[in-house]
């Protein structure tokens, strides 16, 4: 009875599943995403009721006090320093005044021509003016270094309670930080303890049915939530943690592919066998040892793997064709063609139909190197 042959459908069925197996893991990784946010989201520790349990009432109260009159002083300044800098132009423009007047009486004094009582009371009022503008002047500037004596003082006493808030301030910090890590370290855990589960039964699934018709489903669940899990473990975790986990998982992964890749050379399957025989054929190779099969119009010429397409086979017409007749391998004596017990013509010996009656053979059980 022949075995059943696995179809592996048109060119563009094997894209189209790499494809939806792609898509299908995106979708599975942005449900992951979703869940994880939302756990993600859970509020953490309130670090201002922390504080406040902290820090000594009144402090920070007495503290914002200070911030406001400090600002109040400073506006104070600012607008005492306008007024003395518009009062300043002001007697500027009153002594250039007062210049040119007196400049004007004594011209006239040096022409023998006397000022008018008008003339006179303008210098009067003008000096007078210039002198009252000076003594407000002068009475600004003793407002503004007694505002500035004062902003001092309160900068001085808003810096010692800030030094004692502060003193206050880091047990209050250090238990922040306490419990945010405690919080992440839960965030974490629920994270995993969501995901682990799903790469679990994924993984669980691929190795328990990688030859399965829905391996590509399994895979996509699988790879979405390694995914997702080594974004939670660098998240969450120090990158000396999220190093040793990283290169540990690798260790694991790579010791796994090599057990197998051994495993599949020490014991291979029946379809694994099967076309390495098949591909040895094609090559013209031993299927066992891979030693040129040299008979026929090859019996004189050398290949290997590699060179077969570009050997130049002669055309000696009497000579015999490699199916015409019984061949042992002469490097590992293991037959590669053989008389068929049904149709008595010479068929592959390591290939599991006869090309001309198509009888079967147990490959399975004949194959040399396996029980």
């Amino acid at each position: 009875m022949k075995p059943e042959a696995a179809s592996k459908g048109t060119w563009l069925h094997r894209i189209a599943m790499r494809l939806f197996t792609l898509v299908l893991a995106v979708l599975v990784f942005w449900v992951l995403d979703f869940l994880v946010g939302d756990i993600r989201s859970i509020p953490g520790p309130d670090y201002t009721a922390i504080e406040t349990a902290h820090i000594e009432p009144g402090l920070t109260a007495k503290r914002d006090g200070l911030v406001e009159r400090i600002g109040e002083v400073t506006r104070r300044i600012e607008s005492l320093t306008e007024k003395q800098r518009i009062l300043g132009d002001s007697s500027g423009n009153l002594r250039q005044t007062i210049s040119q007047l007196l400049e004007l009486q004594k011209l006239g004094l040096q022409k023998s021509v006397a000022f008018s009582e008008a003339e006179q009371a303008n210098v009067t009022a003008s000096l007078n003016l210039f002198l009252e503008n000076q003594r407000k002047y002068q009475e600004l500037s003793q407002t503004v270094s007694e505002l500035l004596e004062q902003r001092q003082s309160l900068v001085i006493e808003k810096e010692r309670l800030e030094r004692q808030i502060e003193t206050q301030r880091k047990p209050a910090r250090e238990e922040y930080d306490a419990l945010v890590r405690k919080h992440r370290m839960k965030l974490a855990g629920m994270q995993l303890v969501l995901l682990l589960p799903v790469l679990a039964a994924a993984s669980f699934v691929i190795f328990r049915k990688r030859s399965g018709i829905y391996f590509p489903v399994y895979l996509a669940f699988g790879a979405a939530a390694l995914v997702t899990i080594a974004q939670v473990v660098h998240a969450y975790f120090p990158s000396r943690v999220f190093k040793y986990v990283l290169i540990g998982g690798l260790v694991i992964v790579v010791t796994k592919l090599l057990v197998h890749f051994i495993r599949t050379i020490a014991f291979p399957k029946a379809q694994l066998v099967l076309r390495q025989y098949r591909e040895s054929y094609e090559r013209f190779l031993c299927p066992v040892c891979e030693y040129p099969i040299r008979i026929g119009p090859r019996r004189f010429l050398f290949w290997t793997r590699r060179t077969v397409n570009r050997t130049v086979v002669p055309n000696d017409g009497g000579a015999q064709s490699p199916q015409e007749e019984p061949y042992i391998c002469p490097a590992c004596g293991n037959a590669v063609f053989e008389e068929c017990p049904s149709c008595h013509r010479i068929r592959h010996a390591l290939l599991p139909h006869c090309m001309h009656c198509g009888a079967a053979k147990d490959i399975a059980s004949d194959a040399p190197g396996r029980s």
